[in-house]
C-alpha cells in the first residue's frame, strides 16, 4: 500500500492556488486500492483544489466528458481503451504525493501504471560510471517511464554505481537514505528483457552476481497471479471472492452487461443454467443476439459470430475467463492474460513440426506455459530427448540445459513462447529479449505478463476485408444451443475460420426451430428434430439495399451451399499465390519467380547461428551508416577487425573517439569476424577473433596500418601495411599468403563434412572452438560421455556425400580435449562409443583445431593426439 501524506498536512502552493486546481478525477478501485485508500486519496484531492468528475469505482462505465485524471493501480478496467484514446491521463496514487513532496504536478508518465513502462516511479542518479554507460542508462530509464536525477535526493529511489566508493553511495550510506544502490547490470538485463526483474541479486555493496558460485541453485518464484488463467479449458464453477456461502454467490462484476454464450462452449445444460442464473443474479443478462452483447464468450478463434462482436468492439473471452471473473468479481481484459482469450483450433501455423520441453519454471507458471505451448499447436515433451527442437528455461542451470548445449537444441526462455503466441507469429530464435539468462534471476517471476496483440489477433482472424458485417445493430444471430441427449448435451460442430477465406454463416443458411436449438447440418440431425415445429425461413441479412421481398429458399440449396463453400476452400492456395504474385514488381505476369524457384531458396536457407553481444553492435552501425548516407556521410569502405591491438585497453573514452575518427576515415571498426573485409594484427595470433576472421580470406594488416591513420587522419594505401612475421610462419610452420589462396578456396567450407566433439573443461573454452569450427563450415559439440552423445545417424548426415575430402579421412571422429585427469576421464567412454559406430576415434589437443583454422588445410602429425602421458606431465 502506498503511504499517503495525511491531509491536514498537504502544503498550499505559495500565491494562494491551489496545488491540484482544474484537476478533475476519478478513482478506480482494485485490489491494490482499497475503497478505504481512495476515500483517503480524494480527501487530499479535494483539499488542494481538485474536483471529484465521479464517485469511485469497481465496474462499469465512466463519464469522459471533463475528466482530466484517472487515479488506479492497474490499467486492466474496462473503460481503459476509451480513456486512452480521448487521451486522459492515467496516474498511480504515487503521482499525488510526488505532487504534494514537489509542491507541483509531477510527470503523469513517470507515475503510469501501464507495465509496459517497466521503470515507471524510478528516480535514477548514476554515480561515477562511463559517459557512454551514463547515457544509455539514462536514456533506457526515460523512454521507460522512469526519470533521471543528477543530485542525489530523499526522492531518488535507486543510485547506479559500480562499487561503493563515490560519493553518491557515501552520501546514501551516512544519510541513510531509502534508495537502493545498483549495478548498471540490472538495467540493462530489464531493457534486454523488456521486463522489470528483481534487483536484488544486483544490490550493492555485495552483489549476488558477483559472488555466484557454480552450481549454486538459483530460488525458484512463484506467481499466484496466474491462478485462474494457465489453461484455456474450464475447471469447476467457482464461488465468488466475498460471497456468504458457496450456495449463494454476491457478484456486482456484470451489472448492466449483456452476455452471450457461444455454442462451441460443449457445456451441459444445467451448467449453463447455473452460469445464466448467476449473470442475472449479478445484475447482468443473457443474450442470443451479438448486436445486443456487451460480453462473447466462446472457446475457438472462428465463426461469424466471433467475427462480428471481435470487430464491433466487444468484450471476447473464454469460459476461464468468464470464471475468474466470478471468482474475483474483478473485470479484467480478456486480452490481458494469453490464455484468457479463445484459441485457435489449428494452432500458429508453423508450430507443429516444434517438439519443446520446458526447464526450471515450476508451479503454476510452469502449467501455464505446457498449457500455451499446446495451444500453440507444438508437440509438448515432459522429458527431453535429443529430437527436441526447443528447451524453454527460466534460467541456464539444470540437466536438460547441459544437454541442450550438447545436442544443439534451442535454448531460450518463455519470452520466445509468450510473445510468438501473442503476436501471432513467430519470433526470431536469436533476439537477445529471448537468450538473455541473468545469472542469478528465475525468470518465473515475469512469467504471464505478456498480452494478447490486438492487432495482430484483428490481421489474422477478422480483417478488415472479411465478409462478416460491421454493424452489430442488424445482427440477430441465434446461438447454437445444446440440444438434450441421450443423458448428454450435443452441440453443432463448427467449422474452422482461421484461413483467409471465411466459412459461411451457418446461422443464416439454416431454418430457425421454435424451441431455440441450433439445427444440424447432416440429415440425420434433421430426423432428430421430428415432432418440432417449424417457422418459416428468416430472411437473409445480407439482403440487397432496397429489396423488400426474397425468394425462399428451397430444399436444394443446402448443398448447392455446401459445394460452392468446398470448392472455394480448394481455390484458397491459388487465391493466396495470385494475391502474392499481384505485388511483385512486373505483375502476375512479368513479376516474381517461379514456385519451384522460391522452394529452392526456402530449401538453401541456412539455420542461424548464434551471435554474441557485438553483432548486435555490428547491426546497428550498418544501419546508423546507411541513415547518415542519405545526409552525406559516405559509407565505410573498409570493415577492420582488429585482434591483439591493445592501445585501448581499459580506456573507454580513447576507444570510442579513436573509432569516431576512424570511422570519418572511412573505416568501420567491426567486432565481427564473419563482415570485416580487412584484419589487423600486430602478429600471427591464435585468437578466437584472428582464426574466425582468417576463413573469410580478409586483407591481413599491420597494427601499424591503425596508428598511421590516426597520426595522419587520413585513409593510407593498405599495401604499404601489409602484415608480415617471418617468425610466426616458421613456428606454425605456415605461410600467410598460401593460408589466405586456400582461405578463397574453401570458401568457409573447409570443415563442413566434419562433426567435432569438445570436452567442456579444455583450454579456451568450448565457445571458442565452437565459433572456429562453425564458421570454418563444420559443427561442434559438447561432449560429456552420456548415452546417445554420439549419434551414427548424424555422423552419417554429416559424411554422407563427399566428394573432396579422402574417405579414409572421414573415418576419424575428432574430440578436442584438455589434458587433465577430469577430461582424462572421457577418453575411454568416446573410443567405446565412436568405435561402436564402425568411426575411429581420435582425441586430440587444443593444438590440432587452431593449426588446421590457421593454416585453412587439413594437417595431422602424431604430435596432436592426446596421450595418458600427457596427462601424467600435467598432474
Amino acid at each position: 500500500m502506498v503511504d499517503v501524506i495525511p491531509a491536514g498536512s498537504a502544503p498550499q502552493p505559495a500565491g494562494g492556488a491551489a496545488l491540484f486546481a482544474q484537476i478533475h478525477y476519478h478513482i478506480i478501485q482494485s485490489q491494490g486500492l482499497s475503497p478505504k485508500f481512495a476515500e483517503k486519496l480524494a480527501q487530499i484531492l479535494d483539499e488542494n483544489g481538485a474536483v471529484q468528475h465521479s464517485p469511485p469505482s469497481i465496474h462499469g462505465r465512466i463519464p469522459l466528458a471533463g475528466l482530466t485524471h484517472i487515479i488506479s493501480t492497474t490499467i486492466d478496467f474496462e473503460a481503459y481503451e476509451a480513456i486512452s484514446n480521448a487521451l486522459i491521463p492515467v496516474v498511480k496514487p504515487e503521482w499525488i504525493t510526488s505532487s504534494v513532496a514537489k509542491k507541483k504536478l509531477a510527470n503523469p508518465r513517470s507515475h503510469s501504471p501501464d507495465p509496459r513502462l517497466i521503470f515507471s516511479g524510478l528516480i535514477v542518479s548514476c554515480a561515477d560510471l562511463p559517459d557512454g554507460d551514463k547515457d544509455a542508462i539514462v536514456g533506457g530509464v526515460l523512454a521507460m517511464g522512469g526519470l533521471y536525477s543528477p543530485p542525489i535526493t530523499k526522492l531518488v529511489t535507486h543510485v547506479v554505481a559500480l562499487n561503493m566508493d563515490s560519493d553518491k553511495c557515501r552520501t546514501a550510506v551516512a544519510k541513510n537514505l531509502s534508495c537502493k544502490l545498483v549495478l548498471p547490470h540490472w538495467f540493462d538485463d530489464c531493457l534486454r528483457l523488456g521486463k522489470r526483474i528483481d534487483e536484488g541479486p544486483y544490490l550493492l555493496p555485495n552483489p549476488e552476481i558477483h559472488r555466484l558460485r557454480l552450481g549454486e541453485r538459483i530460488p525458484d518464484a512463484s506467481r499466484p497471479d496466474l491462478q485462474g488463467a494457465v489453461s484455456p479449458h474450464a475447471g469447476r464453477l467457482p464461488t465468488p471472492a466475498g460471497s456468504p456461502s458457496p450456495g449463494r454467490r454476491d457478484l456486482s462484476v456484470f451489472q448492466h452487461k449483456k452476455v452471450m454464450l457461444s455454442g462451441d462452449l460443449e457445456i451441459a445444460s444445467h451448467l449453463r443454467g447455473t452460469i445464466e442464473e448467476l449473470i442475472r443474479s449479478g445484475g447482468g443478462e443473457m443474450t442470443v443476439t451479438v448486436g445486443e452483447a456487451d460480453i462473447f464468450v466462446c472457446h475457438y478463434r472462428e465463426g461469424d459470430e466471433y467475427k462480428l462482436a471481435s470487430r464491433a468492439g466487444k468484450d471476447v473471452g473464454n469460459l476461464p475467463w468468464l470464471y475468474h471473473l466470478i471468482t474475483n468479481n474483478t473485470w479484467t481484459s480478456p486480452l490481458k492474460r494469453l490464455l484468457h482469450y479463445p484459441i485457435a483450433r489449428r494452432g500458429l501455423p508453423g508450430f507443429k513440426k516444434y517438439r519443446i520441453s520446458l526447464s526450471n519454471y515450476n508451479g503454476e507458471a510452469r502449467v501455464y506455459l505446457e498449457n500455451l505451448a499446446k495451444a500453440a499447436g507444438c508437440e509438448f515433451t515432459k522429458t527431453m530427448k535429443m529430437d527436441n527442437t526447443h528447451l524453454i528455461t527460466a534460467h541456464t542451470f539444470s540437466e536438460k540445459c547441459e544437454a541442450a548445449r550438447e545436442w544443439n537444441v534451442n535454448m531460450i526462455n518463455h519470452l520466445w513462447l509468450e510473445e510468438s503466441y501473442a503476436k501471432w507469429e513467430i519470433q526470431s530464435l536469436t533476439h537477445t529479449r529471448y537468450t538473455t539468462f541473468p545469472p542469478r534471476t528465475n525468470l518465473s517471476e515475469v512469467v504471464g505478463q505478456t498480452e494478447i496483440d490486438k492487432k495482430a489477433v484483428a490481421r489474422h482472424f477478422f480483417p478488415e476485408n472479411s465478409d462478416a458485417p460491421i454493424d452489430a445493430d442488424v445482427v440477430n444471430i441465434q446461438p447454437p444451443r445444446p440440444i438434450e441427449g441421450r443423458g448428454k448435451s450435443v452441440t453443432a460442430p463448427k467449422i474452422d475460420n482461421s484461413s483467409s477465406i471465411p466459412a459461411p454463416n451457418s446461422s443464416i443458411d439454416k431454418p430457425r426451430i421454435s424451441d431455440g436449438s441450433t439445427p444440424k447440418i447432416s440429415k440425420q440431425d434433421h430426423r432428430r428434430t421430428e415432432g418440432v415445429a417449424l417457422k418459416t425461413p428468416a430472411s437473409s441479412r445480407f439482403q440487397a439495399e432496397g429489396k423488400e421481398n426474397e425468394t425462399p429458399s428451397t430444399s436444394n440449396s443446402r448443398g448447392a451451399k455446401d459445394r460452392a463453400v468446398a470448392k472455394l476452400h480448394d481455390l484458397v492456395p491459388d487465391i493466396a499465390l495470385y494475391e502474392k504474385e499481384k505485388k511483385r514488381v512486373g505483375g502476375v505476369v512479368f513479376g516474381g519467380r517461379k514456385a519451384s524457384e522460391e522452394m529452392d531458396a526456402d530449401s538453401n536457407k541456412k539455420r542461424p547461428v548464434s551471435r554474441d553481444a557485438d553483432s548486435n553492435t555490428e547491426e546497428f552501425e550498418s544501419t546508423r551508416d546507411t541513415k547518415r548516407a542519405k545526409n552525406g556521410r559516405d559509407p565505410p569502405t573498409m570493415r577492420l577487425l582488429l585482434s591483439g591491438y591493445n592501445d585501448w585497453v581499459g580506456n573507454i573514452r580513447r576507444e570510442n573517439e579513436a573509432r569516431g575518427r576512424l570511422r570519418d576515415l572511412g573505416i568501420l571498426v567491426t567486432q565481427e569476424p564473419t563482415k570485416c573485409t580487412h584484419l589487423a594484427a600486430p602478429r600471427i595470433l591464435r585468437t578466437p577473433k584472428f582464426l574466425c576472421a582468417i576463413a573469410h580470406a580478409p586483407t591481413l594488416l599491420s597494427t601499424a596500418f591503425v596508428d598511421d591513420c590516426l597520426a595522419q587522419n587520413a585513409l593510407l594505401p593498405t599495401e604499404h601495411y601489409r602484415l608480415e612475421d617471418p617468425d610466426g610462419e616458421k613456428r606454425h610452420e605456415m605461410s600467410l599468403t598460401e593460408t589466405v589462396v586456400r582461405a578463397k578456396a574453401n570458401k568457409g567450407r573447409l570443415l563442413r563434412q566434419y562433426s567435432l566433439y569438445c570436452t567442456e573443461h579444455v583450454h579456451g573454452g568450448f565457445d571458442a572452438y565452437k565459433s572456429i569450427v562453425e564458421v570454418n563450415g563444420g559443427s561442434c559439440l559438447l561432449y560429456r560421455a552420456r548415452a546417445g552423445s554420439l549419434a551414427s545417424s548424424r555422423i552419417g548426415e554429416v559424411n554422407a556425400g563427399v566428394e573432396e575430402s579422402e574417405p579414409h579421412e572421414l573415418d576419424y571422429v575428432y574430440l578436442i580435449s584438455g589434458t587433465t585427469p577430469k577430461d582424462a576421464r572421457l577418453w575411454s567412454k568416446f573410443r567405446e562409443q565412436v568405435q561402436a559406430i564402425g568411426r575411429t576415434p581420435r582425441i586430440v589437443k587444443n593444438d590440432w583445431i587452431l593449426d588446421v583454422a590457421l593454416t585453412q588445410e587439413l594437417r595431422w602429425k602424431d604430435d596432436y593426439e592426446v596421450t595418458d602421458a600427457d596427462v601424467k606431465a600435467d598432474g
